[in-house]
């Protein structure tokens, strides 16, 4: 019997959270997690959840400067090796917002799955930065090309990971963003002591972080102290920086 051939599917974009500006001036796109290997279709209600607090937080704290905040939902559950599915709907989607609202800066803001899928979009020429919480990444292999980080040039990238994650090795965020600021300057990594994949224990202050970092890079608002230093310092200092407790609530800006 001849084999079934895969039905098309297309990637799209999740309304945009809160109330869609009226004049949209920035856009991130919130790119959830998956599967290393899978052709099922996600499960929309699913894949949003991990991002969707985040987006919330992002919606309030962008509303007063036109910022559109919009979860991508992907063909497929897995990355699916070369093939890297997620990172094309990322592109896609990067391409979605230039049709839609026309030349505005976009931050692709992924978790665990979608961390890699937007370091590999990053390149698009909408972004403007990248953010990736807790990003899988494949381990080092001699065999096969490493991951790329050209594409980053030009962009300001943060990278969170929690010291404590045993789904996502944290070294090897910190090997890829080691070799990122070769080529791009304007990278830096926190690393959130003692949590997890999932970020729960210090979820406030990595929001807080997140919405710092966004609001900086789409609308120019002035960076925390803590994260204009980790962008300035060489490697490692700027790309082992600790997330403090209590960062969003005590720090002034």
């Amino acid at each position: 019997m001849a084999q079934q051939a895969m039905p098309l599917r297309a990637a799209r974009l999740g309304r945009a959270l809160g109330t869609e500006p009226a004049a949209v001036s920035g856009v991130v796109l919130l790119l959830p997690g998956g599967e290393e290997t899978s052709v099922r279709r996600p499960s929309p209600m699913m894949a949003a959840a991990s991002v969707r607090a985040l987006g919330r937080r992002l919606t309030r704290a962008g509303r007063a400067d036109g910022l559109a905040v919009h979860v991508v939902h992907y063909r497929f559950r897995g990355w699916n090796g070369s093939a890297a599915h997620p990172a094309q709907d990322a592109a896609w989607a990067a391409d979605e917002v230039v049709r839609r609202y026309g030349d505005v800066p976009v931050c692709l803001a992924g978790v665990d799955m979608g961390g890699r899928a937007a370091v590999h979009a990053g390149g698009h020429t909408a972004v403007s930065s990248v953010l990736a919480l807790s990003p899988w990444l494949p381990e080092d292999d001699v065999a096969v090309e490493p991951e790329p980080v050209k594409q980053l040039a030009g962009r300001r990238v943060l990278i969170v990971h929690g010291t404590n994650d045993q789904r996502t090795d944290p070294e090897l965020s910190f090997r890829l963003a080691a070799r990122a600021k070769k080529a791009n300057r304007d990278i830096c990594r926190f690393e959130v002591h003692s949590d997890r994949h999932a970020l729960h224990a210090f979820r406030d202050e990595v929001h807080a972080l997140a919405e710092d970092f966004v609001m900086g890079t789409l609308f120019g608002r002035r960076f925390a102290r803590p994260v204009e230093d980790a962008l300035a310092a060489p490697p490692p200092l700027g790309l082992r920086m600790p997330l403090a407790s209590g960062f969003g609530r005590s720090l002034r800006r």
